[in-house]
């Protein structure tokens, strides 16, 4: 035996050599004691959000909005002036970038200041109405939420097996902020949507593919020990549910107290009997390195491709057939292996792989052949059972049994969950109470920060005791109460905050407003931001022409089947039907744009042809397109409440060297030169579209002065190649500069 094997040994035998399946009688006393909880909902957001009135002196005529006269009243407490308002050709790129995720067209751009000259407010709302009534918005949005949601398509860890169906959650998120589903409703869809009583199949429909939220984590399915895996799956939903919705880590409560607030262990192993009650469902087949497999979710509605069959009633019928075969085979090789007999050629790791697959190729299709429309997500366990606490988190460790319930620093507990369910449609309804003081805090603080570019609580995942205090607590609390009296429509206090005149505020360097708030805590101006990912590539795509609005129907992880992610993309990638019947060449694609993007120099840097918005290009946790990737894409291994914004050489180079990109500038260089023959003209236009701004005469000149040497320096090339090739290297410099990135 290993030498550290020898010692565990003889730490066992020093301990007594106990047996840890016979723990019934350990009890973890909590250190954090009924007062101590009680105590603690004096905490400032454990208590209930409060109505308050600004007091303003110098600010009073300043504006007539009850957030700008918040703001206006911390200026006042701590003697800082506001700096001036933005110039409307920022205001627009700033709504359009805040409110969609895309630079103004020229048409916005120009109506929005013909509007300004009649009435800034009226020009600004007009505007925002717009963009909020479009479907460009809750891609945007729904990308934010995708953020914190840990939203990927395969599951990460050792063996990174790709999740097929989890685009409906994506594309389930995007039709909720588009039609501005309350946010009550769109938590208690994700945590139990399964068990809300519907009025039809479309909402049934939904409601199954919601519950996604709980399922979409990354998962170790290399796990040997079932046991094992269901405490840490259990651990994952539950850290991340409660740090989405209540900006607390209560994870942090698995092996002991929690360090930083009044929630004892009790707590965490009470909503952990709620989850371990409830079955998760994320697909894939038995392998050697998927050795936790699951079903998905039978859709009541399937999807309109669906109606061709892919498979004959006879293959089916052979596939059954073959599956019976392999079963009693398997049974053979297990019974053999029990009594030490020789079966040779029946290997049962083997033959349980095979008849897994044959069993979801089998169910992939009903009694017709035509395919069958599937989800991820969960469903309550039909016995459900409280936990048990873990002595230190370990599972041969367990102590005594906990009663499901919530966390009680919290209040509003229940007297007891019932019995013939596991509590979740409880826990969903308690998150979203109006008596619960952190759930319309968080996401309006959520809200706040994308908008503003830093959050009123500066770390949104953390509302406890650690985290930072709020910088206008009452403008927050205001806020939250605002939320919930309008129905928790996000889209109405989205518009509250944008119409604000705090909003618009310059972001120019002002080296007094620096020296009197470096950090800008009081908002005395605006925060300049740098795109994301997503909008950095989506606006290459707009100003080239070559953005396609349309959604994709699934994506390019739907035909790969539970394939496994290698460090350079998809291996042993199987012939997967794709959705509507036959193959197609996304599995193909989806290697290529994968294995051009990962962190590996090696690999030549090439990205297929896909002009789709970037929220719709396929995330794996192990692999993700390179345009993502370079510019601090969200991780989603974990909870990403903030963006790290990093300016890299890695990102230049990428801006410098990238096919895709090169491509791009080409596409933007013939939009130019079909635009107008007037080589000004060109330059102005190129500028409009890339800065939302014309061009200055130095720039203009600038510009000229650079074609005329990229010209000159193509030695042997036609004329009009050597000037298209010239319009090009300047678009791809508009493109790379800090200005196309970042949003003032």
């Amino acid at each position: 035996l290993p030498a550290n094997v020898i010692e565990d040994f003889k730490t066992w035998i020093q301990m007594g050599a106990p047996d840890p399946r016979i723990n019934q009688g350990v009890v973890v006393n909590p250190k954090v004691t009924p007062e101590d909880i009680e105590k603690g909902k004096s905490f400032w957001s454990f208590t209930l959000p409060k109505r308050a009135q600004p007091t303003l002196q110098k600010y009073k005529t300043w504006s007539d909005s009850p957030i700008d006269r918040f703001v206006a009243s911390k200026w006042e407490e701590q003697d800082i002036e506001p700096a001036q308002d933005c110039q409307p050709s920022t205001l627009v790129r700033r709504l359009t970038f805040d409110l969609v995720g895309l630079p103004p067209t020229l048409e916005q751009g120009a109506g929005f200041l013909q509007d300004w000259k009649s009435s800034e407010q009226d020009a600004i709302e007009r505007l925002v109405d717009e963009l909020l009534d479009s479907k460009q918005f809750g891609e945007h949005w729904g990308r934010h939420w995708l953020d914190v949601a840990r939203y990927a398509e395969s599951s990460g860890k050792e063996s990174d097996v790709s999740f097929p169906n989890a685009w409906r959650y994506r594309n389930y998120v995007i039709d909720s902020f588009n039609n501005d589903k309350p946010y009550d409703r769109f938590i208690l869809e994700q945590v139990a949507g399964d068990l809300l009583q519907v009025n039809s199949d479309a909402q049934w429909n939904e409601n199954l593919i919601a519950t996604g939220f709980l399922a979409l984590g990354p998962k170790s399915l290399a796990e040997q020990n079932p046991r094992q895996f269901q405490a840490d799956l259990v651990d994952e939903q539950i850290d991340t549910t409660t740090r989405v919705v209540l900006g607390l880590s209560v994870g942090c409560a698995r092996c002991h107290d929690h360090k930083f607030d009044p929630i004892p262990q009790s707590d965490y192993y009470a909503l952990a009997g709620i989850f371990q009650s409830t079955e998760t469902f994320y697909g894939g087949t038995r392998s050697q390195r998927n050795r936790q497999p699951s079903d998905w979710i039978r859709l009541p509605i399937q999807d309109p491709e669906s109606a061709k069959p892919i498979m004959s009633r006879q293959e089916i019928a052979e596939l059954k057939k073959e599956l019976q075969e392999r079963q009693e085979e398997l049974l053979q090789a297990r019974r053999a292996q029990r009594t030490g007999a020789n079966t040779p050629g029946l290997n049962p790791n083997l033959l349980d792989q095979i008849v897994s697959q044959l069993r979801a190729r089998i169910a992939s299709v009903d009694d017709s052949g035509r395919p069958v429309s599937v989800c991820m997500g969960v469903q309550d366990r039909p016995a459900p059972r409280d936990a048990r606490v873990l002595v230190r988190g370990e599972i041969d460790q367990p102590a005594q049994s906990v009663t499901r319930g919530f966390v009680q620093v919290l209040g509003n507990l229940p007297d007891r969950l019932p019995s013939n369910g596991s509590g979740r449609l409880e826990f969903a309804h308690w998150l979203v109470s109006n008596e619960n003081p952190l759930t319309a805090r968080v996401m309006v603080n959520r809200l706040w920060q994308q908008l503003i570019g830093k959050g009123i609580v500066r770390e949104p995942d953390n509302f406890g005791v650690s985290g930072p205090p709020p910088t206008h607590r009452e403008l927050l609390d205001s806020m939250a109460l605002d939320f919930m009296d309008q129905g928790w429509s996000i889209k109405k206090m989205i518009r509250s905050i944008v119409v604000s005149r705090v909003y618009r505020l310059s972001s120019q360097y002002d080296p007094t407003s620096f020296e009197a708030d470096p950090e800008n805590l009081w908002i005395a101006r605006g925060n300049a931001k740098r795109l994301s990912a997503e909008a950095i590539r989506d606006s290459m795509l707009t100003v080239s022409g070559s953005i396609d609005l349309s959604a994709p129907k699934s994506s390019m992880f739907a035909s790969m089947g539970s394939a496994m992610m290698g460090p350079n993309g998809p291996q042993n990638v199987p012939l997967v039907l794709a959705p509507g019947g036959g193959n197609d060449d996304r599995s193909a694609n989806l290697r290529r744009l994968l294995t051009s993007g990962m962190r590996n120099p090696t690999v030549n840097q090439f990205e297929i042809p896909n002009y789709h918005r970037s929220v719709y290009l396929p995330v794996g946790r192990n692999a993700m397109p390179r345009a993502l990737d370079v510019f601090d894409f969200a991780d989603p291994n974990s909870v990403t409440g903030t963006r790290e914004v990093s300016n890299t050489a890695e990102q230049a180079l990428y801006m410098m060297n990238n096919p895709f990109v090169i491509e791009l500038s080409d596409a933007f260089a013939r939009r130019l030169m079909q635009s107008t023959k007037d080589p000004q003209g060109r330059i102005d236009r190129a500028f409009e579209l890339a800065y939302g701004r014309p061009a200055t005469v130095e720039e203009i000149n600038a510009a000229a002065k650079f074609l005329r040497k990229a010209k000159e320096s193509q030695a042997g090339v036609a004329s009009d190649e050597a000037l298209f090739k010239a319009w090009s290297q300047l678009c791809q410099a508009l493109m790379a500069s800090a200005e196309f990135r970042i949003q003032n």
